[in-house]
């Protein structure tokens, strides 16, 4: 979906191609500068510089050259930059506070020589300082510019080559699963944001452990009142100290931003008006593919993924006779539980409209998934040596997101039930872990209780989704309509009240809705299948995947599905073209509109189909621009059953309705 400052800048780059190299060379330049690569963002720039070659606004060995020739002549100012100043860069700012940028660097250059010129360019933490420390070193000239020009072009190539064929399928997927490229997009996106923050937190605490410990201890003395408190969490001569101080931080930062949470909730009666827009947001991409996958996400907050994962890790914990970790254990699960439900029950917020009864403020899957996966982490990283220590609050991190993203896709929970069932769980995980990290310090051999835990939650999970989803899918249909249509007004004028075209934001899958029925389809499809066209069910990931496989004949690979309103169609009908690559469509989805005799109202586009083989590895099935063919086909096909076709009043598209409760009567 192209947004209009999107469109702007395509339609820019497209009249000033020449002026889209010189950008590409910028990018490139600044990104192998000393000092400023640090901040630049190439790789996101060039993907998008990519994408505008990938559909065809950039020449792409232009776009190559430009961000190469870029690269080289920034990685040669840093050269000559190292060589002017030499070992004086070590005493100038921002080296003399930060000297590990040019410890790494040297380190590297003094293991491989020239070699790491080449290899520097592909690693983002040393890029911008090998070639100044080469000149620093008085590497000579004339060994240092081959290996660099080389390597310049290759990193451009490579960099450019994901926005390149992303442009280049861009058209291509868009037309037919746009809404599961967002969707894929938006929750890696998440995971990476989520990803991001807990290891910046952890590395900025893990850094700043001991300054805190001592500021602690200096606040326990100016306070010896409140401070006897804090001082028996605070003892530097237990190792603990510093992770409890870290632990007790947190506590403080998320209780405040729990609150704040909560009294904004309240105090504003229901939920935020970004909750609403990130609702209909989410709610625009539904998507028949993307469906199940988030269903099967939902679930692995579900009892029977959790409780199977925590009761092995509980029997581990008391064969191994851990007292105190089993009953921490056991009190995170069990009162966060608790303590959950009755904070659901106490506090009265809205549900969605897509949610049905069971789904509160704040999130109980969320919650019971932040607090397993989270207080598990407490348990064993303090068992895992140095920067390792992180993975398992990354693992808790990438779940929870897993599982908040895939409910607020289904529209299961406001945001806002999410961001607080999650700050929620974390306050409890706070609170368990400060009690069993003071009052334990015995080690204990933590890899066959991860090895238990972890395995038993993916076995869990691999069971279970795949029976959850159709039932939780089920719980979330769209929201019921209110316009009702007599039949007689719908025949006659109410038609023309009816959507004309698909609400796509991009105008090119705005595809005209051309088809209206009322009445059950099986007599039309069962008319249509006598008359040669054919059902196909709905696609779903395995047929996807089987798009990659050449054998498979062209008129065999499938369709993929369509939505209109978050829904998919009910009925996908195909009909042979006059090429071996082309064929006639016919999608239904219910309307937004009901007749008060209870007869069923059905939306339909008619489309002609082209097979094409995206970038040599898919075969995918793409609207044509309306010709027409499809829809004189159809109207053809339906001559047996009361119908009658006019142009829509706001854009003169030919709409044939017909009535399948009168097959077999004369055409009027």
């Amino acid at each position: 979906m192209e947004t209009a400052w999107l469109q702007t800048a395509t339609e820019w780059i497209s009249a000033h191609p020449l002026a889209a190299g010189g950008l590409a060379f910028a990018i490139a330049f600044c990104d192998a500068l000393v000092i400023v690569g640090i901040v630049v963002p190439a790789l996101p720039l060039l993907i998008a510089i990519g994408v505008m070659v990938g559909l065809g606004h950039i020449n792409g060995p232009y776009a190559v050259v430009c961000a190469g020739l870029g690269a080289f002549c920034g990685d040669a100012l840093s050269y000559w930059i190292g060589r002017r100043w030499g070992l004086q860069l070590r005493q100038r700012w921002p080296f003399s506070r930060y000297p590990q940028w040019l410890d790494q660097g040297e380190a590297m250059f003094r293991r491989h020589g020239a070699k790491s010129i080449f290899t520097a360019r592909f690693v983002g933490a040393v890029r911008p300082f090998v070639p100044a420390i080469a000149g620093m070193l008085h590497m000579p000239l004339r060994r240092y510019l081959l290996p660099s020009a080389v390597a310049s072009l290759v990193w451009a190539a490579l960099f450019l080559a994901p926005g390149w064929v992303l442009g280049a399928s861009y058209d291509a997927v868009a037309a037919v699963a746009d809404r599961l490229a967002l969707v894929l997009l938006s929750l890696l996106a998440a995971i990476g944001l989520v990803w991001a923050g807990v290891l910046y937190t952890w590395r900025w605490f893990a850094a700043h452990a001991d300054t805190l410990l001592a500021r602690a201890l200096g606040w326990t003395r100016a306070h010896p009142r409140l401070g006897r408190y804090a001082a028996a969490l605070i003892d530097p001569n237990r190792p603990e100290s510093a992770s409890l101080v870290m632990l007790a931080m947190c506590l403080l930062a998320i209780s405040w931003a729990w609150f704040t949470l909560l009294a904004t909730l309240l105090a504003s009666g229901g939920p935020l008006a970004i909750d609403h827009r990130i609702h209909d947001f989410m709610w625009g991409l539904r998507n028949p593919l993307a469906d199940r996958l988030m269903a099967a996400l939902a679930s692995l907050g579900d009892v029977a993924v959790l409780g199977p994962a925590a009761a092995v890790a509980l029997g581990y914990l008391l064969w191994r006779r851990r007292w105190m970790a089993a009953a921490h254990w056991l009190a995170a699960l069990v009162f966060g539980l608790a303590l959950t439900a009755l904070l659901e029950a106490a506090i009265d917020m809205p549900r969605p409209p897509t949610a049905p009864a069971g789904f509160g403020f704040p999130s109980v899957a969320v919650t019971m998934t932040t607090i397993t996966f989270g207080f598990f982490a407490v348990l064993i990283a303090r068992e895992l040596p140095g920067r390792t220590r992180v993975w398992p609050y990354l693992l808790a991190g990438v779940v929870t997101t897993l599982v908040g993203f895939a409910r607020l896709y289904l529209g299961a929970h406001w945001p806002s039930d999410l961001v607080g069932g999650t700050l929620f769980g974390f306050l409890w995980l706070l609170v368990l872990g400060i009690a069993y990290r003071r009052h334990v310090a015995r080690s204990f051999w933590m890899r066959p209780l991860a090895w238990l835990f972890y395995g038993t939650f993916a076995a869990a999970a691999l069971w279970h989704a795949p029976r959850a989803v159709d039932p939780l899918l089920a719980k979330f249909t769209s929201t019921p309509t209110t316009t009702v249509l007599a039949q007689h007004d719908w025949w006659t004028r109410d038609w023309a009240t009816l959507p004309e075209q698909r609400n796509e934001t991009d105008a090119r899958r705005r595809w005209p809705l051309d088809v209206q029925v009322a009445g059950p389809l099986a007599p039309l499809q069962a008319a249509l299948l006598a008359q040669g066209w054919r059902v196909q069910p709905q696609a779903g990931w395995v047929k996807t995947i089987g798009l990659l496989d050449d054998d498979t004949a062209l008129r065999a690979q499938p369709v993929l599905p369509a939505t209109l309103d978050a829904q998919a169609e009910t009925l996908l009908l195909l009909h042979d073209g006059e090429r071996p690559d082309e064929q006639h469509a016919l999608r239904l989805w219910p309307a937004p509109a009901a007749l008060t005799d209870g007869v069923p109202l059905w939306l339909g586009s008619t489309q002609t189909l082209r097979a094409k083989r995206l970038l040599g590895v898919a075969t995918l099935w793409l609207p044509e621009p309306d010709t027409g063919h499809a829809h004189a086909a159809l109207a053809s096909a339906v001559r047996g059953f009361e119908h009658i076709e006019s142009p829509h009043p706001r854009n003169g598209m030919p709409v044939l309705r017909l009535r399948t409760t009168g097959a077999g009567t004369p055409t009027p």
